[in-house]
This record gives structure tokens, sequence and C-alpha cells, in this order.
């Protein structure tokens, strides 16, 4: 007889508004949440208390990630915004993030941005890929801190004839909008991999240091698993596979360097989540029925169900299986021990149109994975 799933071990209620956006800081000390009202709160896994909230847009949030000392956000408001939030002892003394640059970006297809560290030249140190500004079926690479269009127009389809831009802002391709997208790099060339409103995933890549509409980028392979838009991808740690999910009953899972692609039938359609264990052996979907499933990646074996919220979990992540060491120590008295901390390693975190966040300890799964 299978063992029944645990309940959370803390569910979280600070927002008022459905969470949509998370994120895990690299040493786990910190979950970054964003809301449909568009405010973000950051909690201590230490303390599981709010160490800093604001207002950061106007409208939902799209996604949020720290980087350093500092947070990206987007929202529906057609924003993205770089605040300096200071590391733990500003985060200690609760201090509301400085925005230091603003982006205007489309959010029409509500596609989040994806964020490359240490790629960047010329005193800039990210580089954010984000939807087109006019057609929602292309991308374009920014730089930070300049705010420079590095890359423009990623993904235009060349025409014979017929008006360079869509009446609709959709663009012209057969593949819709770009739901969902991951910008990573493979020795001295930039990637970029697109999800798109057809349910078909595409591996561009190029090595130019800057490009317009388009040029320079080659098609590495073109693949197709769903039936329905892609609603969600995550990529693994050493970026060697992708999954998707979809408003289909199936995931998708892609080899990157071959293109080599795989789907998987679950008995549960509706999916709006997706997230990738740090060792790249387990992935946890979220459903719009507030469930969170877990299976291995090699085999798609279900692990287990999680259940919690009562409405759609809208956004799952994974702590770091092998975190940074913080920077600045917290307080002595909050100090883990060991065992802690290898617990917090294990932690699931799932977000829900409840506005709650639930926290889950799960174990390693070394054995069925």
């Amino acid at each position: 007889m299978s063992e029944l799933p645990p309940p959370p071990i803390h569910i979280l209620r600070t927002h008022t508004a459905p969470v949509t956006a998370l994120f895990v800081s690299a040493d786990n000390e910190r979950i970054y949440s964003g809301d449909f009202a568009g405010c973000v709160i950051c909690t201590s896994t230490r303390t599981l208390r709010p160490v800093v909230s604001w207002k950061a847009h106007e409208d939902g949030l799209l996604g949020v990630q720290e980087c350093g000392e500092d947070v990206v956000t987007q929202a529906r408001d057609n924003k993205l915004h770089y605040s300096r939030i200071g590391g733990s002892a500003a985060l200690a003394e609760s201090r509301t993030p400085e925005l230091k640059y603003s982006l205007d970006v489309n959010a029409l297809n509500y596609c989040r941005f994806s964020v490359l560290e240490g790629f960047a030249s010329d005193g800039d140190t990210l580089l954010i890929a984000l939807p087109n500004l006019v057609e929602s079926s292309e991308a374009d690479i920014w730089t930070l801190p300049s705010c420079q269009r590095r890359h423009a127009a990623i993904g235009r389809e060349a025409t014979a004839e017929g008006p360079i831009l869509s009446n609709d802002g959709r663009g012209r391709g057969a593949s819709g909008i770009i739901m969902s997208m991951h910008l990573f790099s493979a020795e001295t060339s930039l990637r970029l991999l697109l999800a798109y409103e057809n349910g078909s995933v595409t591996l561009r890549s190029s090595t130019r240091p800057k490009s317009v509409e388009g040029i320079g980028w080659d098609v590495v392979w073109s693949a197709k698993s769903h039936v329905e838009a892609i609603m969600a991808m995550a990529v693994n740690k050493d970026t060697t596979t992708a999954f998707t999910v979809s408003a289909d009953h199936l995931i998708g899972r892609y080899d990157l360097a071959t293109g080599e692609s795989e789907k998987f039938k679950t008995k549960q359609g509706g999916n709006g989540s997706v997230a990738v264990r740090n060792d790249g052996r387990v992935c946890a979907v979220g459903g719009w029925d507030g469930k969170i499933r877990l299976y291995s990646t090699k085999t798609f074996k279900p692990l287990g169900t999680l259940k919690s919220h009562k409405a759609s979990c809208q956004a799952v992540v994974f702590a770091h299986s092998d975190p940074t060491i913080p920077t600045v120590s917290d307080d002595e008295d909050d100090d883990l021990d060991e065992s802690e901390k290898a617990d917090r390693s294990r932690w699931l975190i799932g977000a829900g149109k409840d506005k709650l966040v639930s926290i889950w300890s799960l174990m390693s799964f070394e054995k069925s994975s």
C-alpha cells in the first residue's frame, strides 16, 4: 500500500490576491512571491515571516528573480523593474527596494522574462530575454544596467511580400505567440528556447554580438509535443533538458542538444506550471485543479500528488539542493543546523489562485527516480 502524501509543513497567508510568481534565492534563505495585485513579498525561510514587501507593479506579476543584491520583476502593466534590495543586511532593516532601472515591455502574451548572468559585456551584468515590443511571436534580448536592446525580433519569419508587421501584434508565423522562453549560453553562442501558442518548442542560436530583424538567429531544432498552447516551460540546471506543460494532458520532454522530444500522457489535463529539481531527477507540475503532481524525469513514473490549494496552482519552484553560502549571516538565534538545512534543500513551494503559498518537505526519491 502506497504512503499517503504529507501535508504542507507551512502555508503562507500574507497575500491578499492570487499568487502568480515564485522564486527561491540561491542560498535558500528567501522566498519571493508576487501576486495579481502587483505586490511582491520576500519571506525568510528561517522564520517564515516577511522581511520586506512592496507594491512593485500596477498589475499582476509575471515573474520575480533575485540577482545578487538586486531583484528583477515583470508584470502585466507592461513594465520590467530592476530594483536594489541590498542583500541580507538591508533585508533585515525591511527597507523598500530602490528602483534602479525600468523597461517598457510587451505583456500581451503574459510571457515571463528569462535572465542570463555573466554573458553580458561593456559594463553590463545581465542579459534579459523578453517578448518583442511589437510582435508577440518574436523575442528581444536587452542588457542591464544599460537598458539597451542587443538583439531584436528573434524568430521573425522572412516574407516575400506583404507588410512586415501584423495587424494585431500576434505576429505572422504559424506558431502563434511566445508563451515561455529560456535564455542560456553554449560556449561562445547565445541560445534561446521558445515555447509557442501552437504547442511547439524551437531552439535558436546566434554567435553575433548584436542583431536586428532576427538575422543570425538560426533554428537549431523545432519539435511539437502538445495539441494546445504551452502554459509553462522549465529547464534543468545544466541546460540539457526542458519540460513543458499545457492545457492538454501531456508533458513534453526535450533533449536540448539533439532536439529529440518525447511526450508523456497524464491522467489530468489542464496544467499551468512546471519546475525541475536541481539534480534533474524530479519535476513538479501544478494543475488547474490546485494539485501538485510529482514525476520522475527519467521514466515519468508518478511519485505523488500534493493536495492543498483550493484553486489553480499557478507557480511551483524547488529549493536548491546545492545552495550557495549566504554572504551575510543572519541572526545567530535563527541559525539552522545541518539537518535543518538539508531538510530545507528538499522544499517544494507552490502558489495558487487561492492567495496561498504552500511549503512542502519532500523525500529524496533517490530510488524512485
